[in-house]
């Protein structure tokens, strides 16, 4: 009962921040459930959760990346994956080289390896929050692929980073060629690990769904039950392997989803699959930010004292925010000129082959926004609760306290400062902040098209089943040639408008009323439908199994329905 009602309590207010989102729309999703789970967790009465760091790195992790991996857009990556890898390995190696020197230099009696570890664990963008925050902005559309992409890839190196500096903690020696070599083979290894599962997943997948086409609609439940399971199964057999689990949980989520795309069959579970994953990562990742914030009123009640107090001035409120705010400052900076650095490179490459370069005031203010844009969340939070409690002679972990400090405070700073500074700097950058257009609208009206003129051509070349279910030859093969014709001319129809929809002219602006009038009679119309069954449910008429059979396909029809473009 202890360990059920704080998560019975976060999930309710995870619930609830999302509700509240709806209302505080200048207020990013994670900002809100920070400030719920400090209020949940205050100290007259509040909740209090209390995990063990290697469970809650197993429950947390892979279904966050393997979530990450799936939704990643592949094109957006593909035709971008140069920044995304540079910002996902080099940018995250710089930031923890650069960083851990100054929080050893701000400390000089924290050793090294756990300077390292602090700076591994800040370096990892968040992708809620990244996607929370640059959606807000009006920037243009390649950076904000380029910023969530990056925010999904470097979770993986970033964790891996922290693997090694506990590890050169635990063991108190490290060493820089034999720790890249291990980079290199764990990283190989845990992509090979969640690449094989999930081609091995699909095709077993596959064999079973498949088999029995009569009994498809039974699988949905095992099914969405496996899914919910295979991404723990790659990380644990690569942790077993002593490979990378993290890097074996985005690849195999990657992988799922590549091969998913690859088949055009039809799957009644892809709705539920979406609907799944996208439930899965809100949880999880309102659970992480909402633990973060249950951890702040213990945090600012007991302000940790580094190394056992060897430093006691820092033990005092003032210079921990001071060291927060040096931390979080030379965080920015070492961002901003990696992204510098990185933009003034791809433009040299960009010069020699297409002899054209891009203005450098439109890279240095863009790369202040990405900067501002980095902010940190749910995998820096879930990476420094993941630091053992002690070392392996029994002695308490060096400065862990301080480590959960500074990772929340520089959490919470990175997302205000993202909020308020990130509009205020496109804003001061004038017209170039109206470089963002909707391209998604005009993909997929021309998509839509597409799909509409494929099968505009099916109505015509597709044949029709006339011969009865019995199997019996037609009577009156006239009459079913004029039922045939006018099917398609009902059919063909609806493509039609949709097509005129999409042009241009009074052409449009009459298609677009008439679909508008007619999908508010059909909405009308299903609902009436829906009151009828009601009525036949409460007068006793027809039982539950009855009215959830029938509400089912009423449910999905309207949902098709309002999906669509009103007009």
């Amino acid at each position: 009962m202890n360990t059920l009602l704080p998560i019975l309590g976060m999930l309710t207010l995870v619930a609830c921040s999302g509700l509240l989102a709806r209302w505080l729309p200048r207020l990013p999703l994670p900002l809100i459930q920070i400030a719920g789970g400090a209020l949940l967790g205050w100290p007259a009465g509040g909740l209090h959760v209390e995990f063990d760091p290697q469970i809650f790195m197993l429950l947390f992790i892979p279904p966050m990346l393997f979530a990450d991996g799936w939704q990643m857009p592949k094109r957006e990556f593909g035709a971008n994956k140069w920044p995304i890898l540079f910002l996902s390995t080099a940018l995250v190696l710089f930031t923890v080289g650069g960083l851990g020197y100054f929080i050893h230099w701000a400390l000089p009696g924290m050793p090294l390896s756990v300077a390292f570890l602090l700076a591994a664990v800040l370096s990892p963008t968040d992708a809620v929050a990244v996607s929370a925050i640059v959606q807000r902005l009006n920037m243009p559309p390649r950076l904000q692929h380029i910023l969530e992409g990056e925010a999904l890839m470097n979770d993986a190196a970033a964790l891996v980073a922290v693997k090694f500096a506990i590890a050169a903690t635990l063991a108190g020696t490290f060493s820089l060629s034999y720790a890249l070599w291990d980079f290199v083979l764990v990283a190989a290894g845990g992509v090979a690990v969640g690449v094989a599962f999930s081609w091995l997943f699909k095709l077993v997948h596959n064999r079973l769904l498949y088999w029995r086409d009569d009994h498809r609609d039974q699988a949905a439940q095992p099914t969405i039950l496996l899914l919910l399971l295979m991404p723990f199964a790659p990380y644990l057999i690569a942790e077993h392997l002593h490979l990378s689990g993290v890097l074996a949980a985005v690849a195999a989520g990657m992988t799922a989803s590549a091969f998913d795309v690859r088949s055009n069959r039809f799957n009644g579970l892809h709705l539920q699959t979406e609907s799944t994953w996208e439930m899965v990562r809100f949880s999880f990742n309102g659970l992480i930010f909402v633990l973060l914030g249950m951890q702040l009123p213990g945090l600012l009640r007991h302000l940790p004292a580094p190394l056992g107090g060897t430093l006691p001035g820092y033990a005092e409120a003032g210079e921990l925010l001071l060291l927060t705010l040096g931390i979080t400052g030379v965080m920015l900076a070492l961002r901003f000129i990696g992204l510098t650095g990185g933009a003034w490179l791809a433009r040299g490459l960009m010069a020699r082959r297409a002899k054209v370069r891009a203005p450098a005031l439109a890279s240095i203010g863009w790369a202040g926004v990405g900067a501002l844009g980095g902010t940190r969340g749910g995998i820096t939070l879930a990476a420094v609760l993941s630091v053992p409690l002690a070392m392996a002679d029994g002695r308490v972990f060096p400065a862990r306290d301080l480590l959960v400090f500074q990772a929340t405070m520089v959490i919470v700073l990175s997302l205000v400062v993202a909020t308020i500074g990130g509009p205020w700097l496109i804003n001061r950058m004038g017209r170039m902040g109206t470089q963002a257009a909707a391209p998604q609208d005009r993909e997929a009206r021309w998509a839509r098209n597409r799909a509409s003129r494929a099968a505009l051509r099916t109505i015509v070349s597709a044949p029709m089943p006339l011969r009865p279910a019995g199997g019996e030859a037609p009577a009156e093969p006239g009459h079913d040639a004029e039922l045939v014709a006018a099917i398609r001319a009902r059919v063909q129809h609806s493509y039609e408008n949709r097509l005129q929809m999409a042009g241009e002219g009074s052409g449009r602006a009459l298609a677009s009323k008439v679909t508008a009038l007619e999908r508010h009679l059909r909405l009308e119309t299903l609902q009436s439908e829906r009151a009828e069954l009601y009525r036949l449910r409460l007068s006793h008429r027809i039982n539950d199994a009855t009215l959830r059979l029938l509400l089912r396909d009423i449910d999905l029809l309207e949902m098709v329905i309002r999906s669509q473009p009103a007009g």
